[in-house]
């Protein structure tokens, strides 16, 4: 069998769920998830994952793999997602993989992080170093371990500062050096034909539908399934406790939020994060098929290669 990864993506709220059941059922394949909040257990209703019913449908990969406290990241992401779908291709499954978190999603297109392992210990020397002496002090020292310059880096950018010194202190070289390796590596899935799907709405239809999915969440529970999980330590994870759905859940429990004020906040929010998903779909996506989703069929998201 070929090795073959159909992906599909698209926004928030199009309606990537319904379609992947459809396209899956219809093929035999199982969906190995690309969505960056799907791995935690107990967070459920903020990130729209696939119910049970769902999940019986078709099998699952790479949803609710990590405790709530756990670290997840994308050369994490790779591993994991390698072996499930190295799994499926040997027992000659076909694979579909899908969600719309963009830095994992082109991870299979591309390379995304390089091999340069930062120890925990010199990650808490830098940051102790950004909060005593500043962000100006830090700059200084990467232009010292860089006498050629340091390129487009962003030295505005705290995290983009920090990061970039913690990588050339723990490899010793430059960060040209480092963007060379980098340019010079395969993508994690080279070795498969990879078909890319996104699926589209008018902005229109998004708000009509961002405004029922987050009416849903709530009538379905998500302010319990906060409070929950403020007890099992969601503040320890940033990556979930910024969400939306989340983040302003968080400020309503906290008094920062009227209650009247928490679904608006939310579909605003949505509606913001949506108008980004869709300008990195078109500018860090390989050319690719976009089909309507109000009237695509299975059928329609990958149509044989003759």
């Amino acid at each position: 069998m070929a090795r073959v990864i159909h992906v599909l993506t698209g926004c928030t709220a199009v309606g990537k769920t319904e379609l992947a059941l459809r396209w899956a059922e219809a093929r035999g394949a199982e969906i190995v998830s690309c969505d960056s909040l799907l791995f935690y257990r107990g967070a459920d209703l903020g990130t729209a994952k696939p119910t049970p019913a769902e999940r019986q449908r078709v099998p699952h990969h790479l949803i609710d793999i990590c405790d709530l406290t756990e670290r997840m990241d994308v050369t994490q992401y790779i591993t994991r997602a390698r072996a499930a779908i190295d799994g499926l291709l040997a027992r000659d499954c076909e694979v579909l993989v899908t969600g719309g978190s963009g830095f994992y999603l082109k991870a299979f297109f591309s390379p995304v992080a390089d091999e340069v392992e930062v120890p925990a210990a010199l990650r808490a020397e830098v940051v102790g170093r950004l909060e005593q002496q500043g962000l100006a002090a830090l700059v200084t020292e990467l232009e010292r371990l860089n006498p050629g310059g340091l390129g487009e880096l962003d030295v505005q950018n705290p995290r983009r500062v920090t990061r970039a010194l913690e990588r050339c202190l723990a490899s010793g070289r430059t960060l040209a050096a480092l963007q060379a390796d980098f340019d010079a590596q395969p993508a994690p899935f080279a070795d498969c034909t990879v078909r890319l799907c996104e699926l589209v709405r008018s902005p229109e239809e998004l708000n009509v539908r961002i405004e029922q999915r987050v009416g849903a969440m709530l009538a379905a529970g998500l302010v319990a399934e906060v409070r929950g999980l403020l007890a099992r330590g969601l503040r320890d994870n940033p990556s979930v406790a910024g969400a939306i759905g989340y983040r302003e859940t968080i400020d309503f429990l906290n008094g920062r939020l009227g209650e009247a004020e928490l679904a608006p906040a939310i579909v605003r929010n949505t509606r913001g994060l949506v108008k980004k998903q869709r300008t990195w779909f078109k500018t860090q996506l390989p050319p690719h098929r976009s089909v309507e989703a109000g009237s695509a069929r299975e059928a329609d998201l990958f149509p044989a290669v003759v």
